[in-house]
Parts: structure tokens; sequence; C-alpha cells
């Protein structure tokens, strides 16, 4: 079998398999349990991850299967779906904890600045605030302060040139320092 027969063969398999419901029913029960697998060997053994991440997969798959050249089996292009699904998730892990790292190291900060402790009820007054920002300057809030992004990503995520992004976060840190010191002072 020449390479580009097999090529054409991978191709054939895949349209084949997302011309009619029976084709994709045999395609995917063959295919299910070598991405599963893959997945949930990758994941710590977290059954409930490599069901999410192997949906997925083959969601992705379906929405990118012009993207298939037939280079590799199906079950290869598939595996290497998940492998960026899984990537995703760990990255969102990351984000995740980052996040959390920085809030905490916040919290300390503000500890120690203010000599009190931040309990539920702060937490809930910050949310508050930050929910009563314009939603531009809210948005600008979660992306660099939140998410740790740079101005120039936020700037691009929000669509305005990076000195704009600069002066709607000033404008934000400002508004939420108000906010926050009256509420501060209510108590």
């Amino acid at each position: 079998m020449t390479a580009r027969t097999s090529i054409e063969a991978g191709i054939d398999e895949l349209h084949t398999a997302l011309a009619d419901d029976a084709a994709f029913e045999a395609w995917y029960r063959r295919s299910l349990p070598r991405v599963y697998s893959y997945l949930v060997s990758r994941s710590g053994g977290d059954v409930a991850l490599a069901e999410d991440l192997t949906q997925q997969t083959f969601t992705a798959a379906i929405d990118q299967r012009s993207r298939f050249d037939g280079r590799s089996d199906t079950i290869t292009w598939l595996c290497g779906i998940a492998r960026h699904k899984l990537a995703d998730h760990f990255r969102a892990i990351e984000r995740d904890e980052r996040r959390q790292r920085r809030m905490e190291v916040r919290q300390i900060e503000l500890d120690d600045a203010k000599s009190t402790e931040l309990g539920l009820e702060d937490r809930t007054v910050i949310a508050e605030i930050l929910r009563s920002l314009p939603a531009g300057q809210r948005a600008v809030m979660i992306f660099v302060v939140l998410d740790d992004l740079p101005v120039a990503e936020a700037a691009r995520l929000l669509g305005k040139s990076r000195g704009a992004t600069e002066s709607l976060l000033f404008r934000a840190r400002e508004s939420f320092r108000r906010a926050y010191g009256t509420e501060s002072r209510d108590d």
C-alpha cells in the first residue's frame, strides 16, 4: 500500500463515518475505547475528567474534520486532539491555581495593610464592588488583576488600544478603591 493510498483510506474512513449514523456509530465504538484509555491513563485515573475530555475530543474532531489530512490513522489524529484537550485542562487548572495564589497574596497584603482579617463578608463586598463596576472596567480588572494577563493582551481581548486599556484599568482601580474604602468605613 502506498503512502497516497493510506492517506486516501484514512480520509475516506472519516468521511464515511460522518456520512451516516450507522457508520458513525461503528467508527465511534471502535475509536472511543482507545481515546478514552489514552485520556484516563494521563488524567491520574480521574474517570469523570477522562469522560469529559473524551467527549470534547470527539466534538472537536467533528468540528475540525476538514483539518484531517489523512497522514495518520484516525485514532492517532483523535489522540492528538485529546492531548490538546488535556493540555487545555491542565492550563486551566494552572490558571486557577495562579489566580488563587494571587488572591491569597493580595489577601495577606490587605491583612497586613489593614491589620484585619478578610472574612467571607469582605470577599462578598469585593465581589459586589466588582459587579458594580461598568462592564469595561470590570472586564479589564478581571483580565489584568485576576487572570494576570498583560495589558496588551487585555487590550486585544477588549478590542481597544493599549493606551485606552491602561486608562480604563487606571479608572477601574480608582473606582474599586473608592468603593472598597466606602464599604470598609460603613462597617
